[in-house]
C-alpha cells in the first residue's frame, strides 16, 4: 500500500525550502512514546510503509501505532542520461518535509522498555536522525 494523496491541484511541485523548527506537531498528542526527529528532511512514503510494517509486525496486534506524518509533496525525476532541457520530468515518488522536532510515529499500549526496542528498529529505517521520546519525560 503507497501512501499518497488521492487528488491534488497541482500534478509537480517545486522544491522549496526546508528550514527551521517543528511547532506543530512537535509534542505527543496520542501515544505514550514517540519518535522525534532530530533533523530537517524528506521522508520518502516507502520509508513510512516500511515502519509500518516493522512496527505491525513485532507488536503482534497488541497496543496501538499512530504515524503523525503524510507524503503530500511529488517529486519528480528526468530520466537516466537525457539532455537537459524539454520541460519538467516525471513523477518519481512522493515524500514528506519534516523539520527537527517533528513527532513521526507514536505507540501507546505497550511497556516503555518495548518501545524502545521497537522504535530502535524503525530509526535505523528513517532518513533522519531520531530521538526516543516518552510523555512522562515531556511534562
Amino acid at each position: 500500500m503507497l501512501l499518497m494523496p488521492r487528488k491534488v491541484k497541482y500534478r509537480k511541485a517545486q522544491k522549496g525550502k526546508n528550514r527551521g523548527i517543528a511547532t506543530k506537531g512537535s509534542r505527543l498528542t496520542f501515544g505514550e512514546y514517540g519518535l522525534k526527529t532530530l533533523e530537517n528532511g524528506l521522508i520518502r512514503a516507502n520509508h513510512m510503509e516500511t515502519a509500518r510494517i516493522t512496527v505491525a509486525r513485532k507488536m503482534k496486534g497488541v497496543g496501538k501505532f499512530w504515524v503523525n506524518v503524510f507524503p503530500s509533496k511529488p517529486v519528480t525525476k528526468k530520466p537516466a542520461e537525457t539532455r537537459q532541457g524539454k520541460g519538467k520530468g516525471d513523477l518519481s515518488h512522493w515524500v514528506c518535509p519534516v523539520k527537527r522536532g517533528k513527532i513521526l510515529f507514536e505507540i501507546g499500549g505497550v511497556p516503555e522498555d518495548f518501545a524502545k526496542a521497537i522504535f530502535r528498529l524503525v530509526a535505523f529505517k528513517m532518513p533522519v536522525r531520531t530521538k526516543f521520546v516518552s510523555r512522562s519525560a515531556q511534562v
